[in-house]
């Protein structure tokens, strides 16, 4: 098919709006402009097929046999057009949202807020994928992503909901002892880690522990992790607006906390929402 060669859309359309409505005035008023510019369009459309679409001799104009024939091919793909772009939309508008974020923010932030947008968009379904892989947004795929970090990620837009910096925690009855720790006292320390990731590790790393600690590491989801450390079963790395009632508490010790500005941001696709994920990023917002 050379596209190249197809008549103008618009004047196209203009074309089946006459010959539905029956009138240039009255396909105007379908289109929303004026009955001179559904006249001009048909004449366009005329010049460029080099054919009579209307027998103008009559008060109202009548198709001629061509333009009969172009009518109803029109009427058809235009009809079919119409039904499938219905269609699309129809599903994708009851598709549930789907949010990739990680298992402690699920837990901690998102979860307890959810109550509130059900509330207000009972008609919207969600789809929450609790992983701390970092997954695509794609189109008919993850819609949304609630992720940690500085807020670049090219190609995306990203919105700050929760700045919080990184801190290292612990139970004071297994670091009794005030102060940051040394390297060597780190070693012995059981260590527990987001599973999927390497914070743990790349933190200690960092400071200066290249071998695996002499007590071990226990990899398990985000959201097990703060029941651990409270329970003084080892030291981890988390977002302190996570375990900040645990440290204003005292449950949970600071032993470290980077200081860079960094939190959790909303990334999505540019461009247009479809209603329901229009209503969950503006709620989303809302939670600043």
């Amino acid at each position: 098919m050379n596209l190249r060669n197809l008549p103008p859309l618009h004047a196209l359309r203009a074309f089946s709006a006459f010959h539905q409505a029956g009138s240039m005035a009255a396909a105007g008023t379908m289109l929303n402009v004026s009955h001179a510019a559904i006249s001009q369009q048909i004449k366009a459309l005329e010049a460029h097929l080099g054919l009579h679409l209307l027998d103008r001799k009559p008060r109202i104009p009548v198709l001629t046999d061509d333009g009969v024939q172009l009518a109803a091919v029109l009427d058809r793909c235009f009809g079919e057009i119409a039904r499938m772009v219905d269609s699309l939309v129809d599903a994708d508008a009851d598709r549930p949202i789907q949010i990739s974020t990680t298992p402690a923010f699920a837990s901690g932030w998102l979860m307890p807020r959810l109550s509130d947008f059900r509330q207000k968009h009972p008609e919207v379904s969600l789809m929450i994928d609790p992983t701390a892989e970092v997954k695509q947004l794609e189109p008919g795929g993850i819609d949304v992503a609630l992720r940690y970090g500085s807020g670049d990620w090219p190609g995306h837009d990203a919105t700050l909901l929760v700045e919080s910096p990184i801190v290292v925690v612990a139970s004071p009855d297994l670091v009794p002892k005030q102060g940051q720790l040394c390297p060597s006292e780190l070693e012995k320390l059981h260590w527990l880690q987001e599973l999927g990731t390497h914070e743990s590790t790349d933190w200690l790393r960092e400071q200066g522990v290249e071998k695996r600690p002499a007590s071990g590491m226990t990899t398990l989801p985000g959201n097990l992790i703060m029941e651990e450390a409270r329970a003084g079963r080892g030291a981890a790395v988390l977002a302190r607006a996570f375990v900040e009632p645990d440290i204003e508490a005292g449950r949970l010790r600071v032993l470290f906390q980077d200081e860079r500005k960094k939190g959790y941001f909303l990334v999505i696709r540019p461009g247009l929402q479809r209603p329901h994920l229009s209503a969950f990023t503006k709620w989303l917002k809302s939670q600043i």
